[in-house]
């Protein structure tokens, strides 16, 4: 499920040059691959910090070592790392959420016993409150990804290289209407999406001080641009939507075999079917464009559900999975939510996530929003309806009762506990580190068995 992150990929094949025509259907072809939903997958990012000193940088040569290391061990889940030396864990396609999770934390405890020989650990957090951006991939897509996000500002360069999140994917759905239909399912991503952005904010903090927004990640997709970064208008079928939308997107660059890629300003892949210039686009470039695109809601075949910050602790990341699972394959606890956010809609004003006042409210205030609140609890208590009947252990179930009475309830989310020991402790770094050794959750014990 993660994105092909190699240098050129498959940029010398599929030499047959596409068309407008051809491309608006081979989006609407692949994008949204309907029927039952059957499989479950999460992307979990992380940080890598000092264990015992996280706020102090680590040497881009001990990040190298280590991850030379980790390509020794076996995983069940593809590991890659980010343009900043972040790790993501992308689990392969589960038939359970029990499965998922117990995949996922075995690949997670293989992972920190590696780095711990090192002295290094993974960190859940939205947006790194410490460090400043700095590159550690040095590949020609990074290299165009940052010339091309450099002309909108700084959010690119610390969207690539300090963030972090916890991405949930689930099925598109049926083809046919309902609760569990894939237009349905659409519709819900984008607008349940601003709950879930409140309810896991987890980034409040920029270079050791408050930035005004409970997710900070999430203003930098903002800030990224809607092109680059946000949904396709809410008008309109979700195929014919997302494919006007792919065409209509700014290239991010044109590969060549050997040498820089050229980065364009300016053209949109139907431009660039229209002129074949540089040189006419491929299959191969398709494919490309859609891995350049990052809005809150990617169809890849499935739904790939991109705007839950990374979560603190070493099992934070079960608590917006099982949530999200339980939401959209449930059938009940699908058209509660459905119930439950659609009063929010008003407050988009019919314009694409993330670029709208829901989605902005929900990154910046979080749940003290009273609106963004009373949905999630409703949508938080429909998911722990669900669960026992998705087949979840008793653990999961306990750790999301305890984060809806923790934090939802009280309209709180994870970026309000750093903004308080900011107050309480002026920012004593040791405080905010890795839990390190035994797999917790907000303080529980493990809840993988």
């Amino acid at each position: 499920m993660s994105d092909s992150m190699d240098d050129c990929g498959d940029c010398t094949e599929h030499r047959t040059a596409v068309t407008e025509a051809e491309v608006d259907a081979l989006v609407q072809g692949i994008c949204f691959k309907t029927g039952p939903p059957r499989t479950l997958g999460v992307e979990v990012e992380w940080l890598v910090h000092e264990l015992r000193l996280p706020q102090l940088p680590v040497a881009p040569e001990r990040l190298e070592a280590a991850y030379a290391a980790l390509r020794t061990v076996p995983l069940r889940s593809p590991l890659t790392v980010e343009p900043g030396g972040q790790l993501e864990l992308s689990s392969p396609p589960a038939a359970s959420l029990t499965e998922l999770i117990e995949t996922v934390s075995a690949d997670l405890d293989t992972v920190r016993a590696v780095l711990a020989e090192d002295g290094l650990g993974l960190v859940g957090f939205g947006h790194d409150p410490w460090h400043t951006p700095r590159r550690f991939l040095r590949e020609p897509r990074y290299d165009a990804m940052e010339v091309c996000l450099d002309r909108t500002g700084t959010a690119g360069r610390h969207m690539m290289c300090t963030s972090a999140s916890v991405q949930v994917c689930v099925d598109a759905g049926y083809e046919e209407p309902g609760p569990l239909g894939h237009e349905r399912r659409w519709w819900l991503a984008h607008h349940l999406g601003a709950v879930l952005v409140a309810a896991f904010a987890n980034s409040p903090l920029v270079g050791r001080e408050p930035t005004g927004w409970r997710s900070t990640r999430q203003l930098l997709w903002t800030e990224i641009g809607a092109g680059r970064a946000g949904a396709p208008p809410a008008d309109g079928p979700p195929r014919t939507a997302w494919a006007r939308h792919v065409l209509d997107a700014p290239v991010m660059c044109v590969r060549h075999d050997g040498g820089p890629w050229d980065v364009p300003e300016g053209l949109t892949f139907r431009a660039w079917t229209r002129s074949r210039s540089p040189r006419p686009p491929t299959r191969a470039d398709l494919d490309y464009h859609l891995t350049t695109l990052f809005p809150p809601v990617r169809p890849r075949g499935h739904l790939e559900l991109r705007m839950i910050d990374a979560q603190p602790g070493d099992d934070g990341w079960i608590v917006p999975l099982a949530v999200t699972a339980a939401l959209f394959d449930d059938p009940e606890a699908a058209e509660a939510a459905y119930r439950a956010v659609k009063p929010l809609a008003e407050r988009a004003l019919n314009l694409p996530a993330p670029h709208n006042p829901l989605w902005i409210d929900a990154a910046r205030q979080g749940l003290a929003d009273a609106e963004l609140r009373e949905a999630a609890v409703a949508c938080f208590t429909a998911a722990l309806e669900a669960l026992p009947r998705l087949g979840a252990t008793s653990p999961v179930i306990d750790a999301v009762a305890a984060y809806l009475n923790r934090y939802v309830v009280r309209g709180r989310c994870p970026a309000d506990d750093l903004l308080d020991r900011l107050r309480e402790t002026d920012i004593p770094q040791t405080r905010l580190r890795s839990t390190g050794g035994t797999p917790t959750i907000h303080g529980r014990k493990d809840i993988r068995t």
